[in-house]
């Protein structure tokens, strides 16, 4: 029997587990599949706080996870599979072994959907890319390309054409499920360009990483090369909901709701990180969500001795 448990070992997992051990409240922390969540797939980053010269994702991760351990949390690498939430204790599986906890903070963040090109993998940080917010500013005065239909592609491009030289905006339809208003704004903005019916059959690869794309013209066939070192997919997220879904409210996209201060609809369990958080998605929001969350998971075992 737990006090706190934490699902998830990003920003939002590890902070949380860190304040709940400051508290005394002997945290687990399952790791999952993904020990660190998408910043273990990043190079640099530049936008977290304390780190003037910048940091490697998987660096801070590490010493993310190091300090939690140092000040108390536990951190099992094992993947929470089943969840049973409809009475406390609430009941965790792993595959076969069966934990129970007093209150649970979920971390289990959104996974970026990619395009399933050759090599993607190897290239993820080393000039593709799922977040401009985050990697923009490596590409500033450069070449860019952004692929994707919606609101997030065309705010993405947006953001890029204000750093970079160049933004090339390709997608597989010629109409688009963006908002008519994010559309106009791009089009309107000299730095973007409209490349319609269109996608990327593989990126052309050089010793640092993407040095282009190969462009493949949906109705006819044609393929023409554009030479740009960073390529954005902007196609949409998938929460990584479903072990809870059956017992914690979610909108129409599977992010979990939530009320006050990352509290959700069924007392005693909380969420943090881009689980819940389909706007921001950065490293420091997850993370000072994550501190909410043990507080509030605190707050919650408090209130049944009073």
């Amino acid at each position: 029997m737990r006090d706190v448990t934490i699902i998830g070992t990003g920003p939002s997992g590890l902070t949380a587990g860190i304040y709940a051990a400051r508290a005394g409240l002997k945290p687990v922390i399952f790791a999952g599949l993904q020990h660190g969540g998408q910043l273990t797939t990043t190079t640099d980053v530049e936008n977290f706080p304390g780190f003037r010269e910048g940091i490697m994702g998987p660096k801070l991760m590490e010493d993310m996870t190091e300090q939690a351990i140092r000040v108390g949390a536990e951190i099992v690498y094992k993947q929470i599979t089943k969840t049973d939430l409809s009475k406390r204790p609430f009941t965790l599986w792993a595959d076969d072994e069966e934990f129970q906890t007093k209150s649970l903070i979920i971390a289990t963040g959104a996974t970026a959907r990619t395009l399933g090109l050759p090599n993607e993998a190897a290239l993820m940080g080393r000039g593709l890319s799922t977040c401009a917010t985050c990697d923009g500013f490596f590409y500033k005065g450069k070449k860019t390309v952004v692929v994707g239909g919606g609101d997030s592609a065309m705010e993405e491009a947006t953001y890029l054409a204000n750093i970079c030289e160049e933004v090339i905006l390709v997608h597989r339809r010629d109409y688009f499920r963006a908002s008519n208003i994010m559309v106009e704004r791009a089009r309107n903005h000299p730095k973007i360009k409209f490349k319609v019916p269109y996608s990327i059959e593989k990126c052309i690869e050089g010793p640092q990483g993407v040095e282009g794309v190969v462009l493949v013209h949906e109705e006819t066939g044609e393929k023409e090369e554009y030479m740009a070192p960073g390529v954005f997919m902007a196609i949409g997220h998938k929460p990584n909901s479903g072990i809870v879904s059956d017992f914690i409210d979610t909108d129409e996209h599977g992010y979990i709701k939530t009320t006050e201060y990352t509290a959700t609809n069924v007392p005693g369990v909380f969420s943090a990180g881009d689980i819940s958080d389909s706007v921001f998605r950065q490293a420091i929001t997850a993370a000072g969500l994550g501190c909410q969350a043990a507080i509030q998971a605190g707050r919650f075992l408090e209130s049944e001795h009073d």
